[in-house]
């Protein structure tokens, strides 16, 4: 068997090599990786490797794609997942557990603490008008700035300089505030015992490639797909790309862009990010190798490649114009646009294409999007075929029954039990006892018996309007709900509540008035569960906030808890968001929401930093997001077959076309090639012909 030492370079040059965009990522650096250690003769070769990857999903992908390759039994190499971007529920492997390094602290703890501290700075204003909900929400973009800075190592130290008297007054009233965060918040996380978790995972990052630098391994270490957005990941990608058995595998380096194009790379294009990397490693574009010698799609990566040409240098197209569009004509192969009227029909588009994968044998198909709300209708409309297909960002747990059941609960006790909330609950499928159908029948009779003049406030004064009706069915039932929603209400009534008080409270009403056994199973009743102890655990000792504060506080933390599907529902389908579709391949892929606003999101408006602050403190501006996204969208695109989904309206508004959409249809004009986006199939009109009943039938009696 070839060693590995004998295939490396002898000298300290850094090892930086490509895979094509056009070219399946995973399967690609299988088969490179088990060519050059001649793992097809030695089932043992892998198990010296150490594959470094952005994100554990990733590393599930090329787990399989190696085991798909070989074919047989054989010891892989160890996959570890760096984090890459903004995969914020990855925990690290970094190799660091020696390191006496603290724990990061929990995000819902960290959340609470700050909206606590906005509040506390809120007071000292002499208009104090922030309630705990609102500084909840104030908090969440607190702590994304937080790491923003910590991430990209930006300084602090500077604020007050930040606002001169050119900037508005309200920029000097937030850098004073952020000034009062920078002083209290490392007093307060570190009486925590703990550390902000992008600042742990710069020193694990950094400590590891400390490590490797210093006691290189004698197996082969590649990091692969990842661009090195984060700073300490970029230098851990220098670290490795110098050492005599480290390589670094890019994602879709573009080696054929022109020198002045590359020059004029902006944060907004999708090589932007690489072209930071290579600068970091001390690598130039020219010497960056291939991975494997197998030929990409070099068409379809010319068709992108124009597509996402710097504008400044969009005049070559007319030098591609002149020598024709045979070429690029080629490129468009697989490539199609097709444009739904709605959301609505979009999503039954897009379900078309995915069910007619599924009539290849062995062909796989993925919906890759950002919107979620266009993925989540895509799930039924699979299940009129009977095909169960999850959205792999599963759904918010307020959205969920059990969540959406605690959520009116809190909502209702915050709004005195008046009837329109309180009915609401009651009519929920997890308001029940033994008999759910008496328990409804006893909600519908006091819907009825509710109308007319609005009741008494409270529990009581609905119970007064059930005593002259004297109905003593429905009068024994709602004393029973009365018993089991009281307590709730009556914590919730006075001016001001400690969280944990009032979570205790909320449990016990849960649990009253609804089934266990229901109320708590399955994913959404786990994660239910979880999240009042976490929520009991980290309100522990916060000052009490305003009772009308818990009920908004309560939504706005489960609508950011996330219930996802079980792993791998389908095994040739899948819905996945363009992080997770990151270095995956498909024979077939939908690219969903392809509008302005959606993918690209919109450059997000920082209520923190100016964009003149942002630049003084060394953070990125937010078009680094765009291109990002841009990448995403070039490496997807790059598949065999690419379908490419967009809505023309959006709630009755027609939509702007995404620019990577606009950039492809006045390219294929300019080149004469009108219908090269055209798909083979009318999916749109498809869709329609399966919702049109027909014209109806005339019966004769």
């Amino acid at each position: 068997m070839p060693s590995w030492q004998t295939l490396s370079p002898p000298d300290p040059k850094p090892n930086v090599l490509t895979i094509a965009a056009s070219l399946p990522f995973a399967e690609t650096l299988a088969r490179g990786l088990i060519a050059r250690l001649g793992a097809d003769a030695d089932p043992l070769a892998l198990a010296e490797a150490t594959i470094y990857l952005p994100t554990r999903r990733a590393a599930r992908t090329f787990a399989d794609s190696f085991a798909r390759v070989l074919g047989g039994a054989a010891l892989l190499p160890a996959f570890k997942a760096l984090g890459d971007v903004e995969d914020d529920e990855l925990l690290f492997d970094a190799d660091a557990e020696d390191l006496d390094l603290p724990p990061a602290i929990a995000p819902l703890r960290r959340r609470l603490l700050l909206a606590a501290l906005i509040r506390r700075w809120d007071e000292t204003r002499r208009t104090a008008t922030l309630g705990f909900a609102q500084a909840n929400a104030l908090a969440g973009s607190l702590a994304q700035l937080m790491d923003e800075v910590e991430r990209q190592g930006a300084d602090l130290a500077d604020l007050g300089k930040l606002a001169p008297a050119a900037f508005a007054e309200h920029w000097a009233q937030v850098a004073g505030f952020l000034e009062l965060l920078r002083d209290q918040w490392p007093a307060l996380v570190a009486a925590e015992g703990c550390m902000n978790p992008m600042a742990r995972r710069n020193a694990l990052l950094r400590a590891l490639a400390a490590r490797l630098a210093a006691h290189p391994p004698r197996g082969p270490v590649i990091a692969a797909g990842s661009t090195g957005s984060i700073p300490a990941t970029a230098a851990l990608l220098k670290a490795i790309a110098r050492l005599p058995t480290g390589m670094i595998v890019l994602p879709g380096l573009d080696r054929e862009l022109d020198e002045a194009s590359w020059r004029e790379l902006d944060p907004g294009h999708p090589q932007f990010g690489m072209k930071q990397l290579l600068e970091e490693i001390g690598v130039a574009r020219t010497e960056v190798g291939d991975w494997t010698a197998t030929a990409p799609a070099q068409a379809r990566d010319l068709v992108l490649r124009e597509t996402l040409r710097p504008a400044p240098t969009t005049d070559a197209w007319r030098a591609l114009a002149e020598r024709g569009g045979d070429t690029v004509a080629q490129g468009f192969e697989g490539l199609a646009l097709v444009e739904a009227a709605d959301p609505a029909e979009e999503a039954a588009v897009i379900a078309l294409a995915l069910r007619e994968a599924l009539d290849t044998p062995g062909q796989t198909a993925a919906l890759v999007t950002p919107e979620r709300e266009l993925a989540r209708p895509v799930v039924p409309e699979m299940a009129s075929w009977d095909i169960v297909i999850d959205d792999s960002a599963g759904k918010p747990l307020a959205q969920t029954p059990p969540g959406a059941f605690l959520c009116l609960l809190a909502e209702a006790a915050d709004a005195g039990f008046a009837p329109v909330p309180l009915l609401a609950l009651l009519k929920h499928p997890l308001a029940q006892w033994n008999d759910a159908a008496s328990f409804r029948g006893h909600a519908r009779d006091l819907d009825i018996l509710l109308r007319g003049p609005r009741p008494d406030a409270g529990l009581d004064g609905i119970a007064a309007r059930i005593a002259k009706a004297k109905n003593a069915a429905l009068q024994a039932w709602f004393t029973r709900v009365a018993e089991a929603l009281g307590p709730l209400g009556e914590t919730l009534a006075g001016r001001t509540t400690f969280i944990a008080d009032a979570v205790a409270r909320h449990v016990e009403a849960a649990a009253n008035l609804s089934d266990a056994a229901l109320l708590w199973r399955g994913e959404a009743g786990e994660k239910a569960g979880l999240l009042f102890e976490e929520l009991s655990e980290a309100a522990a000792d916060l000052p009490a906030i305003e009772t009308g504060a818990y009920a908004p506080l309560f939504r706005a933390v489960a609508s950011q808890v996330s219930v996802r599907p079980p792993y791998g529902r389908h095994p040739r389908l899948a819905i996945l968001g363009p992080l997770e579709a990151r270095l995956q391949s498909f024979d077939r892929i939908v690219l969903g929401g392809l509008n302005e606003g959606v993918w690209p999101a919109q450059a997000a408006s920082d209520p923190w930093f100016s964009r003149p602050m942002r630049r003084t403190l060394g953070l990125e501006q937010p078009e680094r997001a765009i291109g990002l996204a841009a990448h995403d969208f070039a490496t997807l695109a790059a598949g065999r077959r690419a379908i490419l989904t967009r809505a023309t309206k959006a709630e009755g508004t027609p939509t702007v076309a995404s620019r990577w959409v606009q950039r492809l249809t006045q390219l294929t004009n300019g080149l004469g090639l009108k219908d090269a986006l055209a798909a083979k199939k009318d999916y749109v009109a498809l869709s329609r012909a399966l919702d049109d009943p027909g014209p109806p039938q005339r019966i004769d009696l």
